[in-house]
């Protein structure tokens, strides 16, 4: 059947009627000789009244089974920009032959014609470049066939979820294999809407109902779906197709482009995850990359992407981009204490690898690493050996610079061995927290996609089990059944016996690292949202590690004893001696006050680094202490615990485990470990200043902090400055600070959104606080939970240590109810003792703790517990109470928060 083009339906939401025309395009290709008409949306006639001259064109091609009016938003959003005074961008978004308005031929179309089509299209309207081709689906591969050809008129390319190449030996998705089955591909497909409806059912959240309509519009009959058909029989599912060879030929291209590249990605997406992702990421490794979390295949519909491209435009495109911030960490000023207190700065560290530590101590055979779980104790000799052995055989299994490698292993020997194995050779290791839940554990891991996964048993029948990528290698040498049934390829031992061999016949080892090289890829709690990918270079791992060797004093005689994650690696780096204690460490709330003396028996360790959640329970079990558990305690000097505020009643209690310690709870963050220090002395000097919110001290070193005020609408727009008694956002900057956040270009951009200097490296922290007049840094809430009343911003912390002085109150958060700019505070506490249900406080209790504090109060509502991240278990999750508050006083059953 064959059909002229035409003009969509007018009432089509969010589609201006006077964005479309249709175009005659002399054929290429197969249509040579043959005149065809194309439907389009295209902003020219619409800039032209707004008398503005645009700095390019934004070329948007759609996949299957979508057209045109997928851009309606880029082309909305482009126009309001362009009344806005910004950079203007013309949109041309066309209907492919066959799809939508556009006519129907009839014609075979595969991947090589329809590359030739959009080649005639672009002739026929006259662009020259610059050129942004815009990508999804399908569309994405034909428009980087367009860009492959068009080298002298391309300015940038963006795409969404798409592929441009898929692995030999794996199935295409389930979903493209059902469609195109023989016997199913037309009647799914053409016969009826069944492709059609399979898709636009994936949009998260779902699509309204006049959408879906206006999406079905063009394809209505089965006359008019030939082209859905015929885009999926053009699937190249191996060599033998006929559009495989054109598949390669661009992606190879693809390869070989320099020009600005943008990434948008629903990871939810069952044809088009994060597999082909990585691959467009290895092919354009300079791409501006960021993954929608929750949104799936329609990315465009569940995500607002039309104003991330035209930001992006802007920086990357149309002003050319500044200088980058050299990734290798300015130099790093140490300091020293003297007897009075003062602080001296020295000369700056140079930079050394991570490694450092470890070779010094080569050959000595004095216990390197504890891990008092397994009994294990391991000689520096035996760390050094063990850790070069398993650098030798991972290179030998192919494993190179920029390869990433998820570890999956408890704290101990192995993990310790296998990460500075993996930091050597310049791979990048992934570290995930068990903490994060099995969910949190999958986004992590697939997100990062990795090239291998090391993990335990038990890792790896999850990794398995939920699909994560990557070669996997198992801790333990498994029974051949068992390797077979998780997919295991390698154990470690094998790894580390092909290692020594390689050794033996002198395999070089690879060139090292340099400081500036990608290192590690932390992940943050996930108390805030789902949890972020950290990467840290080479140079900030190593700034980590000189800050808090001077800040601390730590010696290689000093020993540790870290019952904390991100800690428990430093050992070797600092050159000294650490132990583990006997704990499930994705459970710190498991450690006990006995184990915690234990490991420091047994390491002689004066330094002990503690999580906030594994403080509670050591406090909780010290009755079970004997007098050798105490007095081992009591030898130690420095204790330390980072993450997320400790009180002083908490310090107090660890600091009477300790006698002879000096109790220290820095403020950080995964993104930067350590930023302000303060003493258990300072908490008590501190308590008597007017100051709202949590004294965390003062920054450490060469560290800086500034404030960004609040406006009245609580968003942190002043201007970073270190002005005392101003409540704003937190700004930090420091050698350590990480270098951006994994495949997430959006939250970079927010995180240094008008930070102090192009030449040093910021990030805001999304903390609300202030300086004192001390210079000291007060945190007083996230800025997500700022209540924003009719008479301003309200951090929420002061109320809450306002309500907690109350006998019957154990831990309290203050949330808003209410539309934003009218919102009202309200008490949701904890009591002594818990309270079965949730509810309305009791009269005494609201007027106790109304009568606590200055700020006014709604209501005063109890539960039985506040609810809290794993690793911490002490961040409240106020954004999810405020909705319950919201439900309760709204009369509907409140249920558990």
């Amino acid at each position: 059947m064959t059909e002229p083009a035409s003009l969509p339906p007018r009432d089509l939401p969010g589609l201006d009627a006077r964005w479309s025309r249709v175009v005659r395009v002399h054929g290429s290709g197969a249509d040579a000789g043959v005149t065809r008409e194309w439907h389009c949306l295209d902003t020219e006639a619409a800039l032209a009244e707004l008398g503005v001259e645009p700095v390019g064109t934004i070329l948007a091609v759609h996949g299957n089974p979508t057209w045109s009016y997928l851009w309606r938003a880029i082309v909305d959003e482009s126009l309001r920009a362009a009344r806005a005074g910004e950079p203007v961008w013309r949109v041309v978004a066309v209907d492919q032959l066959e799809m939508g308005f556009s006519e129907r031929t009839g014609a075979h179309r595969p991947l090589a014609q329809r590359v030739a089509d959009l080649g005639a299209f672009t002739d026929a309207v006259g662009l020259d470049g610059p050129v942004v081709t815009l990508g999804h689906d399908w569309g994405g591969v034909i428009s980087l066939g367009w860009a492959v050809d068009h080298p002298e008129s391309l300015a940038a390319v963006a795409l969404l979820n798409t592929a441009v190449h898929h692995p030999a030996g794996v199935p295409i998705p389930a979903p493209l294999r059902l469609a195109g089955a023989r016997g199913v591909l037309g009647a799914a497909t053409v016969a009826t809407t069944g492709f059609l409806d399979t898709t636009l059912a994936l949009a998260s959240p779902a699509l309204e109902p006049q959408v879906k309509a206006a999406y079905r519009a063009p394809y209505r009959s089965a006359d008019r779906r030939g082209g859905i058909g015929g885009f999926v029989a053009d699937i190249p599912v191996d060599a033998r197709h006929e559009s495989f060879e054109e598949l390669e030929r661009i992606s190879a291209g693809v390869a070989a482009l320099r020009v600005p590249a943008l990434m948008l990605w629903g990871p939810n997406d069952p044809v088009f995850g994060d597999r082909y992702l990585d691959d467009l990421v290895d092919r354009l490794p300079h791409a501006d990359v960021h993954r929608f979390e929750g949104a799936s295949h329609l990315v465009a519909e569940d995500r607002p992407y039309a104003p991330a491209v035209l930001e992006w435009l802007r920086s990357s495109v149309a002003e050319p981009p500044a200088p980058p911030v050299e990734e290798s960490p300015r130099p790093l000023v140490e300091e020293r204490a003297d007897a009075a207190g003062t602080r001296h700065q020295t000369k700056p560290t140079p930079f050394t690898p991570l490694w450092h530590g470890l070779d010094a101590r080569t050959g000595d055979p004095a216990v390197a690493v504890i891990d008092m779980t397994r009994g294990r104790r391991v000689s520096w000799r035996q760390l050094e050996t063990q850790t070069r052995r398993i650098a030798a055989g991972l290179h030998g299994l192919g494993v190179r610079k920029g390869d990433r490698v998820s570890l999956l292993l408890q704290p101990g020997p192995t993990l310790t061995a296998v990460l500075y194995a993996c930091l050597r050779i310049g791979a990048v290791v992934v570290v995930a927290d068990a903490g994060l839940g099995v969910r949190g554990l999958t986004r992590a891991v697939r997100g990062s996609w990795p090239d291998v996964v090391i993990g335990e048993r038990l890792g790896l029948t999850a990794a398995r089990a939920l699909g994560w990528p990557g070669v996997r290698i198992s801790a333990e040498r498994l029974p051949r059944l068992a390797a077979a049934a998780l997919g295991v390829s390698h154990s470690l031992s094998e790894v580390a016996a092909r290692g020594a061999e390689l050794q033996a016949a002198g395999m070089q080892e690879p060139e090292a690292p340099r400081a500036h090289d990608d290192a590690a890829i932390l992940f943050t709690s996930g108390s805030t949202g789902p949890a972020k990918g950290v990467v840290y270079t080479h140079g900030q791992l190593s700034a980590l590690r000189d800050v808090l060797a001077t800040h601390l004093d730590i010696t290689p005689e000093i020993g540790l004893v870290t019952g904390f994650a991100p800690f428990a690696l430093l050992g070797p780096a600092l050159g000294t001696r650490s132990a583990t204690p006997d704990m499930d460490v994705s459970s710190p709330r498991t450690l006990t006050a006995t184990a915690v003396s234990a490991a420091v028996r047994a390491s002689e360790a004066g330094i002990v680094f503690l999580s906030p959640a594994a403080i509670l329970n050591v406090v909780a079990t010290a009755e079970a202490l004997t007098d050798d558990d105490r007095a081992a305690l009591a030898s130690v000097r420095t204790f330390l615990s980072t993450g997320a505020p400790i009180s002083a009643a908490m310090l107090t209690a660890v600091a009477e485990l300790m006698p002879n310690a000096t109790p220290h709870t820095p403020y950080g963050m995964t993104e930067c470990l350590l930023v302000t220090d303060i003493t258990l002395e300072q908490v008590r000097m501190a308590a008597d200043a007017p100051d709202a919110g949590v004294c965390v001290g003062s920054p450490i070193g060469a560290n800086r902090v500034l404030v960004s005020a609040l406006d009245a609408d609580g968003r942190a727009t002043g201007e970073p400055s270190a002005d005392p008694g101003v409540l704003g956002e937190i700004l930090i900057s420091a050698p350590h600070l990480k270098s951006h956040y994994d495949r997430l270009w959006l939250t970079d951009r927010a995180a240094t959104r008008a930070t102090p200097s192009a030449s040093e490296r910021w990030h805001r922290t999304g903390d609300i606080g202030h300086l004192d007049a001390e210079g000291r840094v007060w945190i007083e809430g996230r800025i997500q939970h700022v209540i924003v009343a009719a008479d301003g911003p309200i951090a929420p912390v002061g109320a809450e240590q306002d309500a907690e002085t109350v006998d019957a109150v154990r831990r309290a958060a203050v949330v808003g109810v209410g539309p934003h700019g009218l919102r009202q505070a309200v008490a949701v506490v904890e009591t002594i003792p818990a309270r079965a249900r949730p509810g309305l406080a009791d009269p005494q209790l609201t007027a106790a703790v109304r009568a606590s504090t200055q700020l006014p109060l709604a209501a005063v509502l109890t539960v039985p517990q506040l609810p809290t991240d794993v690793r911490h278990n002490s961040k409240i999750d106020r954004s999810r109470l405020s909705e319950w508050a919201e439900r309760a006083l709204a009369g509907g059953r409140p249920g558990a928060p």
